[in-house]
This record gives C-alpha cells, structure tokens and sequence, in this order.
C-alpha cells in the first residue's frame, strides 16, 4: 500500500528538525551535512529510528542540499553517493523499526532564478532532475519539496519530480511575518500554482513558530482544495550561550498545533528546533483522530510570480495591445525584434489598468516559439501582472507555459476533437486556466443552444483530463452586428446562459462586435457594458481607450463592485470627456495621462481621423472638426 492510499482519512504525522541533531552530534560549523551519511551513517540511521519510534509516520532523507552545485567532481564525495547513502540509511530505519515512509527531500538550489538571479529556469529542472533520478533509484515513497521561498525554483523542482517519477509530490514553502515569499508570492498565489501543477498536498515549513503561521495557515486552507501541510519551527529563534534556542517547548507546540488541525491541516510536523520529543506528543495528540474532510474550491484564479487575478464577480480587464491583430506598428516590432516597444505596450496597459496582459506574437515570417518565449520571459521581468498566453501553435503554447512564473491564462482551447487533444494535455501538466472557444468542426454556431451545446462537450472533454469547471473560461465569441443583426443578442444570451447554467467563467474579445463600422468605440463601450450587465467575467479590451474604462468603471460603481465608488472616483478626472473646444478627444486618447499631450491623442485615434478625412474634401476639412466628429 502506497502512502496515497494509507493516509486515507488519518492525520500524516512528519519528523522534525535534523540539522540541530546533527550539530548536536558533532556537525561542525561549514560542515555540508549531507556528508555525513557517509560519514557518520550510525547516526543518521539513529535520528531516523527517533522520529519513527516517536510516532512519526515519514521521515525526510538528509538530501536537502543535495545537488550538483555542492556535490560534483571537484568535491569529495558527488551527487549519487550522497543521495544513495541518504536513501540507504532511511530505508535502513524503516525496516528496523517495521514502518513509515521515507520522502526523498529536496531543498532550495541556493541560487536565485533569472531575472532576479543567475540561474536558467530549464538548468533549475535539471538540477533537481538528477536529485530525483537517484532518490528514486534509492526507494523514495514520495518526494517533498520544502522550504521554497521563489515560486519559479519551485515549478522547476515540481517539473523535475512529475517528469522523472510517478512518485506522490508534496509541497512546502517558507513566508515571512507578512506572508509573503522571498520574491513575493503569497499563499493564495502559491495554491493555484501548486494546484495547477497537479501536486498532492501543500503547505508551510520554517521560518516561522506555529503562532506566527497561524493566519498563513488560514489561507492556505482558504483556497486549497487539496490536504495541507504544516511544518513549524519550535518558536522563534534567540541566542543563548553561543547556541540557538527556540522559544516553544513541545507540550507548547503540541497545544498550538492542535489548533491545526482543527482548522483543518491534513498533515503536521516540525522543522528547526523540533526534536523527537516534540514528535512524540505531537504522535500522541493525533493518534485517533482523523481529518477533517477537503471542501473543493471553486476559485478560478490565475498568477503571476508575485499577483493573482480571480475571476467571479468582478469583471477583469485583459490588455489586447500585445497582439499583431490589426497593429501595423506591433507587427513591425515583432519584425524587427523590438522588444523594447512590446514592454512599453505591456507598462502602458498596466498603468491604464490592466489586470492581465494577453501575449500574442503570430506572425508568418517569424518564429512564433522562439519570440513567444522570449516575450515571455522578458514581460515577467518588467511587470507583475499575470499574462494569457495566446496562440494556435502548440509548440509555443508549451514553451511558453513551462518557462511561465505562475498560473497562466491559456488562448485557447475550441470544441475540435484534434485542438482538446493537442491542449488538455499541455494544461494538465504545466497548470493553467483555459480560455474555451465556442467553435468546432462545424463552425460558429448562430444561436446559443449550439454554442452552449459546444460549451458543454469542452467541458466534459476538459474532466477527463481532471482539469475542473473553475478553470474553464468560456469565450461566447462576438459576431460582428455589421454582418449579423442579432450577433450580438446572441453572444449575451450565451454569456448568460453558461454563467446560469454551466457555472463557468465568461470571456469576450469585445472589439469584435463592431468590425467594420465607423465610431467602433461608441459600439464597443455599449456592448461592454451590456456584456457586464450579463455576467461577463473577463473582457479582452483595449485598457487605453478611455471610451472602454468609463464602461467598466461606471458599471462596477453601479453594481456595488466599487467600494464608496472609490476607484470611480480617482480615475474620474483621466477619464473625462473634454468639453467642446477643448482641443481634446473624448475618445482613447483621453485615457493617458494630462501630460501625455495632442501627440498621443492623435496616435491612439489616428484610424478614426482617416476614415473621417476620407468622407470630406481634403481642403474643406480642419483637424478641429474632426476631433469634434471622433
């Protein structure tokens, strides 16, 4: 029997801390402690048999260092030699005490992640790579990665273990006093992350004593909706006497932590300065008791390294601008490598704002997974905001998600059998939330029945690849009302109809509706609003247009989204509309900043001009009068 199975319904009792034991048994201060198993296996073998004897159900291996950067040729001993006496003196343990689970244990690299760092996130996943090849080789029963305080050196190390092994994976991560990682993730963050990937628990380990993990907990549980996992320190840490000494004892630290598991933790241990005696009252407390039963959630979230963006109630705004669509001057940056103009797109969105960025870079004479992954990785270097990966090609669609620093927004998945096929697979394995077109092998269908009836084939197609409801995100389509009359009445009754009766989330590329019709922006801004109105959880609009915020932010002040109509308010003087005569236009050039000045304007409405000056005699015609008309 597997630990999947085994742990059922019980509480999963961890070992504690191992390097005060071992510096309590003679570790010297520089010493790696990884050499001492094979230095000093007794005594490995010895802490192991504590922990199991105290009640403890797994022990970790003392890899938690171990990896190529400490151990290679140019050190005494290499990778393999550590991790396989690691494995061998906690295997030795469980067969002399007739029980438990050993988890192959892998810590932080010691090394920061590009950009923040120097390290390659693909060198990352071979690093940890080689740890699980040989922690597998040596009988691992799963493989817990702890203490991460950066959620990319954290997907590279989960990557390396569901690549390279079918072994259970759990999860744990070290936050602040705040909350927050090292590269600012938080614990909300942190689940969709982990969750997406597929892990089989997550949690918390170090850093912190029970008392101060106690509100980080309480998120943890908030959004997981698989078992969570905790692992404190004895307290806080003070010097006494040249030594380090913790500030809770274990009948202290039991009483804390059963306050977990009434809150509902899954699994409970120690780290720094816990001691076989803590295991013991903390065996002791669970023994009889079981845990408290999973409650799935049904947040849709999507992140970024250091941002979520939830979808529900509240409308989201997904920038438009990094996509070649109809953009001659984004087209010819994407021509000539100009990666400087895409980041001032993606900053000028964010500023307007922006929740999210979609990212498309299709064009035929370049090479879409080469730039989408480059665009990719230099966006999360300048921004925060989480960004949908939007493309038809598979082969960027999966670079793009594996080099990714969270839990992206996917572009798209359809009703054709051949697009589920070649999709699904990439969401379930690198985690995301998938955009579904209301399209199949038929077409685009002219009423609601036929696009729910496709709605709901994706959505089943979509479960038996384990991938839920929440992260389905249905794309009604918008049919231009030039050519079809009631394009748009239709799209409405599909966003209400999946909100009501599939309970998924709803997106729309706006501008759509209005293809080939002057004005588009009055068009546009209506729909917008009428689509809100409807239950539309996310449009894909231009966040620059001035036209489009006053619709969002107007409509949010309405349905009570908008506290006291606080952001209604503050962005009220950038979103005006200029009196007449003002020199001012009313329509997306409105949207930057006072500052920004005539020359932005007339960049932003440049098309309007032209399809204005082309109805009217060059000579009799005044940039006046035009700006007047737009």
């Amino acid at each position: 029997m597997g630990i999947r199975e085994d742990w059922n319904d019980k509480i999963l009792v961890f070992d504690g801390g191992m390097g005060s034991l071992l510096q309590g048994a003679g570790l010297k201060p520089g010493e790696l402690p990884e050499t001492w198993n094979i230095k000093h296996p007794e005594v490995l073998v010895k802490i192991h048999e504590d922990y199991l004897n105290a009640g403890a159900n797994l022990i970790l291996s003392n890899t938690f260092g171990a990896n190529r950067l400490k151990y290679n040729e140019a050190a005494e001993f290499n990778l393999d030699e550590i991790v396989d006496a690691a494995m061998k003196n906690a295997r030795t343990a469980v067969e002399h005490c007739g029980r438990g689970y050993v988890a192959l244990d892998l810590g932080p690299t010691g090394r920061l992640l590009k950009p923040m760092g120097d390290l390659d996130f693909e060198e990352a996943v071979s690093i940890y790579t080689e740890v699980v090849k040989a922690g597998v080789r040596g009988g691992a029963d799963l493989i817990l990665i702890e203490t991460m305080s950066d959620t990319y050196e954290l997907k590279a190390a989960v990557l390396a273990a569901k690549e390279n092994s079918d072994l259970p994976i759990f999860a744990t991560t070290i936050f602040d006093g705040k909350g927050k990682l090292l590269t600012g993730g938080t614990p909300k963050s942190v689940v969709a992350l982990l969750e997406g990937l597929g892990v089989d628990a997550l949690g918390i380990n170090c850093g912190l004593g029970p008392v101060q993990m106690k509100p980080i907990v309480e998120e943890l549980l908030r959004y997981a909706s698989i078992p969570v996992v905790v692992n404190p320190n004895a307290g806080l840490p003070r010097s006494e006497g040249g030594k380090t000494v913790y500030d809770i004892d274990p009948p202290e630290f039991v009483e804390e932590m059963k306050g977990m598991l009434e809150m509902g933790v899954s699994a409970v241990g120690g780290c720094c300065g816990t001691t076989p005696e803590h295991i013991r009252l903390l065996a002791e407390m669970c023994k009889g008791r079981t845990r408290k039963p999973i409650e799935p959630k049904n947040d849709t979230l999507i992140t970024s390294y250091a941002s979520v963006v939830e979808m529900g109630t509240d409308p989201v705004i997904i920038g438009e601008r990094i996509n070649p669509t109809g953009k001659s001057k984004f087209k010819q940056a994407l021509r000539d490598h100009n990666l400087e103009y895409i980041l001032r797109e993606a900053i000028t969105q964010q500023e307007n704002g922006a929740a999210v960025l979609d990212v498309n870079v299709g064009l035929p004479e370049i090479d879409e997974v080469a730039m989408m992954r480059e665009v990719v990785q230099e966006l999360q270097a300048v921004t925060e905001l989480p960004l949908q990966i939007d493309t038809t090609d598979t082969e960027a669609m999966e670079q793009a998600l594996r080099i990714y620093n969270g839990k992206a927004l996917i572009n798209s998945v359809n009703g054709k059998q051949e697009v589920m096929d070649a999709v699904f697979p990439l969401v379930k394995h690198y985690g995301g939330t998938v955009v579904a077109l209301t399209i199949d092998e038929e077409g685009i269908p002219a009423t609601a029945d036929g696009r729910m009836a496709i709605a709901r084939k994706i959505c089943a197609e979509a479960e038996k690849y384990g991938i839920q409801k929440k992260d389905i995100v249905i794309d009604a389509l918008c049919m231009t009302i030039s050519s079809e009359p009631i394009g748009a009445l239709v799209t409405l009754e599909t966003v209400r109809r999946v909100r009501q009766e599939l309970g998924c989330n709803t997106i729309l590329g706006v501008s759509n509706i209005s293809f080939g019709l002057p004005q588009r922006e009055i068009v546009n801004s209506n729909f917008f609003t009428m689509a809100m109105q409807s239950g539309l959880t996310a449009a894909i609009i231009n966040p620059n247009s001035a036209a489009m915020m006053r619709s969002y932010y107007s409509y949010r002040a309405l349905a009570a989204l908008d506290e006291h109509c606080g952001d209604y308010i503050e962005q009220a003087a950038r979103l005006a509309i200029p009196k007449a005569g003002a020199g001012g236009a009313s329509g997306a050039g409105a949207a930057g900043s006072a500052g920004s000045g005539a020359r932005r304007q007339v960049q932003l409405e440049l098309p309007a001009v032209r399809t204005l000056a082309a109805r009217h005699p060059v000579r009799s015609i005044s940039l006046r009068s035009v700006w007047r008309e737009v």
